[in-house]
């Protein structure tokens, strides 16, 4: 069974077809397959490296924390957010200060806050509670008058919550829209306006920068009683975190 396993981990790095099978008999034996998954990452490439990394949260072994914090070390952005996925994903003892480390190894490499690996880390550390997203009041009562599986806030609200966050000295990122139809979910296309910010300028200008393109969003957003949109926003201190 052990040579059998090692010849699994190995297909994760070989083509789609061979990397799913491999996936999904490693996540079929379960547990007993976990520590040659962990014995065998550093010799994966990112690929592999990230169709383990889908494993360890499948299986749910949290045997796995040690060597995924190790991998926040990689030198490949997208298995460095991976990492954090699964590090909350799993609940990992210990993960907490070295996500932080993560996310201020991203500042210092000036990865744009909106750019998937910083979203990524910034909603680890959310999800293990050593991140406050601050929700203005306005804001929270308008996602409460949502359905309780809706994907983000009514559409309809949509300026309404775009002028409160930046009321309270928020950026937002940008915005997803869904659509829910018969307790199903799905993505809606937006606008597609696809704006940049000068994260070099001071925190007040990316405010009103960002409030201003939401607005124009907002706009031109789809609309309708079924439709959804959700934001993705920060504060100051997710772009200046206190050391």
């Amino acid at each position: 069974m052990t040579s059998h396993i090692e010849t699994l981990i190995q297909q994760l790095d070989g083509k789609a077809d061979e990397s799913y099978d491999a996936r999904a008999e490693l996540i079929w034996i379960g547990a007993d397959a976990i520590p040659a998954v962990i014995d065998g990452l550093p010799s994966l490439g990112g690929f592999g490296q990230l169709t383990a990394i889908e494993v360890f949260e499948e299986v749910g072994d949290p045997r796995c924390g040690p060597a995924l914090i190790g991998l926040l070390d990689s030198d490949n952005p997208t298995v460095r957010e991976w990492v954090a996925m699964g590090l909350a994903s799993l609940e990992i003892d210990g993960a907490i200060e070295p996500l932080r480390r993560a996310y201020r190894a991203c500042l210092e490499r000036a990865t744009p806050p909106d750019w998937t690996e910083s979203v990524g880390i910034r909603w680890a550390l959310t999800e293990l509670g050593a991140r406050t997203p601050v929700v203005p009041p306005l804001t929270a009562r308008l996602r409460a008058t949502a359905e309780d599986d809706a994907p983000g806030w009514p559409s309809a609200h949509f300026a309404e919550i775009i002028n409160d966050l930046a009321d309270h000295a928020q950026v937002i990122l940008y915005s997803q829209f869904w659509r829910v139809d018969a307790g199903r979910t799905y993505g809606v296309s937006g606008p597609g306006l696809d704006w940049e910010l000068d994260w070099t300028a001071p925190w007040e200008h990316l405010v009103d920068e960002s409030r201003t393109w939401s607005l124009l969003e907002a706009s031109e957003a789809p609309a309708g009683d079924n439709i959804f949109v959700a934001p993705t926003w920060i504060d100051r201190t997710d772009l200046h975190p206190e050391r």
